[in-house]
């Protein structure tokens, strides 16, 4: 048995991602109770003070939780697409901060996932949904409307549209796209941008999406884009005349 002397630094890292691979293949399922520390020390050939470290890691990141008592130890946490949607909007909006994704880039995606679910949200989107739609376009065309809550309510429009399709996965796969880069465009094109233009705008795709045209729906959603692509074009063309400047 290899004792702790001979394993390399970062052996409850080591650890915690065998551990991982346990939980991810279903061999632990959802609520089961782990082996207790010295189960895994003698599994893992480690000492106990290397698996506290181990399950402190898994405990970082929201794999398990610990309980104390009689019937205490550490148990698997139940992953839902609500943690999985916010774990993912978060590694999009780093992504694409770390790696300054091109904002034609961004669009395009956008463009092309959202054209890809109009039909299934044409088929499937239900009348509650079309009804938050239109408040959403009520609260962009309010004279009183802050231009964070502007923004706001345009992620909420196309959270919306998103979830028309009535698929969690699709609903979790778009989580990146609205709500890491919704907010990114409006960043870049909040000063150039007509509130009336974009609430016209949402007001023909919620239109489409309510006579389940799909044809219509994509074609509305390409002019939209359209429209976001010369405000980004012109934001760009004024940052680059003050670079000059």
């Amino acid at each position: 048995m290899t004792s702790d002397k001979d394993k390399p630094a970062g052996a409850g890292e080591t650890i915690a991602g065998k551990i991982r691979e346990l939980i991810l293949e279903g061999r632990i399922g959802a609520d089961e109770r782990l082996p207790g520390e010295q189960e895994l020390a003698a599994r893992f050939g480690v000492s106990r003070p290397t698996v506290r470290e181990a399950l402190k890691t898994l405990a970082a990141q929201n794999l398990i939780r610990t309980r104390r008592g009689a019937t205490g130890g550490s148990f698997v946490n139940r992953y839902g697409l609500e943690e999985a949607q916010d774990q993912l909007v978060s590694t999009a909006i780093m992504l694409m901060g770390v790696n300054r994704i091109a904002p034609e880039a961004v669009t395009e995606a956008r463009l092309t996932l959202l054209s890809a679910i109009a039909p299934l949200a044409c088929e499937r989107r239900t009348p509650d949904q079309i009804a938050a739609m239109r408040a959403e376009i009520d609260v962009q065309r309010a004279p009183s409307t802050t231009d964070e809550e502007f923004c706001a309510s345009d992620v909420r429009f196309h959270r919306n549209l998103a979830n028309a399709a009535g698929n969690p996965l699709i609903s979790f796969q778009m989580a990146g796209v609205i709500e890491a880069m919704q907010p990114l465009l409006n960043m870049l094109t909040w000063r150039g941008r007509d509130r009336a233009e974009v609430a016209a705008r949402h007001a023909r795709v919620a239109s489409m999406l309510e006579r389940r045209d799909a044809a219509g729906l994509a074609q509305e959603l390409a002019h939209l884009s359209d429209y976001t692509g010369r405000l980004i074009a012109e934001a760009q063309a004024t940052i680059g005349r003050r670079h000059v400047s």
